[in-house]
């Protein structure tokens, strides 16, 4: 059955049609420390929810781990849950990727429901059926392909949201642009109109770096939720063709064989960044990647290379960090027995299984540290 997406209008009612769908016996809320604070009072006096039991886990990359994951498994096993329980992910990609993990595995496979509360885990983590955690240093190395009983996108949510973490989910929809199929009425001239409408759109306005619980302006939000909810068909499209990664659905992957090295790399040296940062400075490697080896328009790649550069800055890694990052990209899931790319000849037009010598992945970062 086709995981369910909901665009919500009305986050109560929804919900409580979600809930009565799926009959259980108990229902449990788990959040990080920041959606209990942000994002539940939001629903906390949904009639729905009333007798919910709560689990609580730490919030950031850090704690997506395995630890984190037994507390989960304990809270329910301690609360009475059995294979008929109920669970609501309630936060950002980390909560409904780790969370989708311990209810797929408890008493081998509970429900579940995700409620995204970020805009990376809008548009990404919370549809297509990945399920994961951190483990030995490497990002989501552990998991399993399963759908939740449904996808609520409440943009709401996007009000808690800084700047940062705006940003983050922002270069998700970038690569999703990049992977579009541009639209056969297209002017001459104009690749894809999704793509360029993110482009053209200043993210940067939205919400303040210094300002935590800034509110975003009524007039910036509108465009924003429209390009989500195009950016979220995309991916839905990619993952009803190929739900288990076996061809095209590794069109995703387009940024995140190198972008996943950086994030890694950040993590190890203790100071990690957002996926969305990561995902998008792998997006300027791997477009350079994409112009060398499958001829992917070079006005392009800088129109997009200048955007990312201007809005999420750069990472401060040297060449002397070349090789722990490629040793990173071999460990990498896409890989087998080489590593594994997802490029692009053109805008739309995706090229899986690609690879590269080591000589063309430090050219690449050299690109990425002082390319124009």
């Amino acid at each position: 059955m086709k995981q369910k997406v909901i665009i919500s209008q009305n986050l109560e009612q929804e919900l409580q049609l979600a809930i009565e769908e799926v009959k259980h016996d108990k229902l449990f809320v788990l959040t990080d420390a920041t959606t209990l604070q942000k994002c539940w009072p939001v629903v906390s006096e949904y009639p729905c929810l009333s007798g919910a039991q709560m689990i609580t886990i730490g919030a950031g990359d850090l704690e997506k781990n395995l630890e984190s994951v037994v507390h989960v498994w304990e809270v329910l096993q301690q609360g009475g849950a059995t294979r008929h329980s109920l669970m609501i992910n309630l936060g950002g990609g980390m909560v409904t990727d780790l969370g989708g993990f311990a209810a797929s595995t408890f008493k081998r496979g509970i429900s579940f429901i995700n409620i995204p509360t970020t805009l990376l885990s809008m548009v990404d983590a919370s549809v297509g059926g990945k399920t994961g955690f951190n483990f030995g240093g490497l990002k989501n190395e552990i998991g399993v392909f399963r759908d939740a009983q449904c996808v609520i996108l409440c943009t709401e949510f996007l009000k808690t949201l800084d700047s940062e973490n705006l940003r983050s989910g922002y270069a998700e929809m970038l690569k999703h642009g990049l992977i579009e199929t541009p639209p056969k009425s297209s002017p001459v001239g104009r690749t894809s109109s999704m793509l360029d409408e993110l482009l053209s759109y200043d993210i940067t306005s939205v919400g303040s770096p210094f300002t935590p619980h800034y509110l975003p302006s009524t007039s910036s939000l509108p465009p924003l939720k429209r390009m989500l909810q195009a950016s979220v068909a995309v991916k839905e499209r990619i993952v009803d063709e190929d739900p288990l990664e076996q061809g095209i659905r590794k069109a995703l992957n387009v940024g995140h064989t190198i972008g996943h090295a950086f994030e890694s790399w950040a993590m190890k040296h203790g100071r990690p960044i957002l996926h969305g940062y990561a995902v998008a400075y792998g997006i300027v490697a791997e477009l350079y990647l994409s112009c060398v080896k499958c001829g992917f328009p070079q006005d392009r790649m800088r129109q997009v290379v200048h955007y990312i550069k201007e809005v999420y800055g750069t990472l401060p890694i040297t060449c002397d960090d070349y090789p722990e990052l490629i040793e990173l990209m071999t460990h990498d899931k896409k890989n087998s027995g080489s590593i594994n790319f997802s490029l692009l000849a053109d805008v739309g037009d995706i090229r899986i299984n690609q690879t590269a010598t080591e000589e063309e992945i430090k050219e690449a970062l050299d690109f990425y540290r002082d390319g124009q």
